[in-house]
């Protein structure tokens, strides 16, 4: 597992208990998430938007305001509603969020709380469609190496399964792992896998749909038959 620990524990979550426990989980966070000091001022704000489920836990610890929020993804609509904000869902991609606002365009200023990285140029396009849009970075995405007991499965050449649910993750990856022969890859879409060049695997599976879900649905598909193989 290559998110962070909350994340990767939410994701765990989804799928069958019956299944994890033939599986041995290897925690390897390639990415840490620090919030950035400067403070949140939502005073002339009518809507935010949050692309990320780190974006509503970051925005929420620094402030008390509740506005309306537009998401990205039921995962992060759902995190948004326990924190309090007033959110629905605008879509599954950054695109289905852009369509959404610039067919339905909501009264008065909005602003996008987002990491150091982010796709999509959300502010960008929503802009160029005369919607009065800003954004505010509130996390920073650091890298992070592989643990030891990550390097030490790779080192000895087991069949690992890998989700990797972003670009910038997978990219990383690719660069602490450039044998990767014996590894299934599990991408959580298809800008996930263009961020894999020439990385030779022994299997690349791609999601359904952009979503932990479809991750979990796909992983439970590729690990049952090799668990299968090993029990037999």
């Amino acid at each position: 597992m290559t998110r962070p620990e909350a994340a990767s524990r939410r994701f765990l979550d989804l799928l069958p208990t019956e299944l994890l426990r033939h599986l041995r989980v290897i925690e390897t966070p390639l990415m840490q998430i620090t919030p950035l000091p400067a403070p949140l001022d939502l005073s002339r704000v009518a809507t935010v938007i949050f692309t990320s489920g780190e974006g509503v836990r970051v925005a929420s610890g620094k402030t008390i305001i509740r506005l309306p929020a537009l998401c990205v993804g039921e995962r992060t609509t759902a995190a948004a509603n326990a924190a309090g904000w007033q959110a629905i869902c605008a879509g599954e991609t950054a695109a289905d969020l852009v369509a959404r606002l610039t067919a339905e365009p909501p009264q008065g200023p909005i602003l996008h709380l987002h990491g150091e990285h982010t796709r999509g140029d959300v502010v960008g396009r929503l802009t160029a469609a005369c919607l009065l849009c800003t954004d505010q970075v509130i996390y920073r995405q650091t890298l992070l190496p592989l643990t030891d007991e990550a390097k030490q499965a790779l080192r000895a050449q087991a069949p690992l399964l890998v989700p990797l649910f972003s670009p910038r993750t997978a990219a990383h990856f690719a660069s602490l792992c450039p044998d990767a022969a014996h590894l299934t890859l599990i991408a959580m879409s298809e800008a996930v896998v263009e961020a894999l060049p020439r990385l030779h695997c022994e299997a690349l599976h791609v999601s359904k749909a952009p979503t932990a879900s479809a991750m979990a649905e796909m992983l439970r598909d590729v690990a049952w038959p090799l668990v299968r193989v090993e029990d037999e």
